[in-house]
């Protein structure tokens, strides 16, 4: 616990961040590509031909390819240089969750987003980030604890310095709220509070696909025009534009399409190493999730997989995978 002569040391220090850039400006290591553009549509399940069919987006008013603009800072997105941690601060940004970590404000939760974009990107263009800490808020108390929302702000500019778009992320940077402590029945004495896993935010578009998971069934969309089925939860098919559409259960039956081992940064709730998978659903669609009971050595693309409903020991229920055999 921070006295008050701390908490205002602290805080002016965090302050002196804002309006700083956290680095040089970052130059994309490729120019925008159509290879990029497509595997960004297959993960996706996005075939609008605009992105896709030279052809097709030839006699759109775009006059050819373009690339989807929630791409945007796909096009400048660093590599995790495993060896190096927040420890050893690369940036004024880790530097600034290095100084609020070492205060006891450990915990991290990504809390928003905003995008806004200036004009598609075409291949060969050459995207630059460049990003500062646009506000910290003062100290709040949320369900997860009291801490500090951090906003950031990253512009997009193409290889003739013009603008293309911008983004800003919001981050809360907290101490885990005290968690009452259960009594043992044994012995009496208080039982270590266990963190539970971050839940997912739920809004109007998926909110109805976790309600089907709390009741045991996993489901996707199947659109009521087109009979097109989509997954993860969007307001409009891809394949006719519908806006009609009703949730289809599932087998839970698939195989792996690909995966990775995460192993940092590691935060209260998990297990690690966490294996997180893109799975291709055997009715045609794909879908975000961990696979348990498995090592990472025995993952091996295209293996069978079969999806359960996991429930953590706060009763929050969630979809996870196994090897089917």
């Amino acid at each position: 616990m921070l006295t008050a002569e701390q908490k205002k040391e602290l805080e002016a220090t965090i302050q002196a961040f804002v309006g700083k850039p956290i680095g040089p400006p970052f130059v994309a290591r490729d120019a925008v590509n159509e290879p990029m553009i497509r595997q960004w549509c297959d993960a996706m399940s996005d075939s609008n031909p605009v992105y896709l069919d030279p052809e097709m987006a030839a006699k759109t008013r775009h006059g050819g390819i373009v690339a989807p603009p929630t791409m945007l800072d796909a096009w400048t997105m660093q590599g995790w240089d495993m060896h190096v941690g927040y420890d050893e601060p690369q940036d004024e940004q880790q530097r600034l969750h290095k100084i609020l970590t070492d205060a006891g404000y450990s915990g991290v939760l990504g809390t928003d987003t905003e995008q806004e974009f200036d004009r598609y990107l075409v291949p060969g263009d050459v995207v630059t980030a460049e990003t500062i800490v646009e506000h910290i808020s003062e100290e709040k108390a949320t369900g997860a604890g009291v801490g500090y929302f951090i906003t950031t702000k990253t512009t997009f500019t193409d290889q003739n310095g013009e603008s293309v778009g911008w983004m800003n992320f919001r981050v809360l940077k907290f101490i885990p709220a005290q968690q009452p402590q259960a009594q043992s029945e044994a012995s009496g004495a208080p039982e270590a509070y266990v963190p539970a896993r971050i839940k997912p935010p739920m809004g109007h578009d998926n909110a109805w696909w976790w309600n089907e998971v709390a009741d045991g069934r996993l489901c996707v969309q199947e659109c009521q025009r087109c009979n097109a089925l989509r997954h993860p939860p969007r307001p409009m098919c891809p394949e006719c534009r519908s806006q009609e559409w009703a949730p289809k259960e599932i087998s839970g039956r698939g195989t792996l399409h690909t995966y990775t081992v995460i192993h940092y940064p590691q935060f209260p709730g998990y297990e690690f190493p966490i294996l997180a998978a893109l799975v291709d659903l055997e009715e045609g669609v794909r879908i975000v999730s961990n696979v348990m009971d498995c090592k990472p050595d025995q993952l091996e693309i295209g293996m069978p997989l079969q999806a359960y409903i996991h429930e953590d020991d706060d009763g929050f229920k969630l979809p996870l995978f196994r090897p089917a055999n």
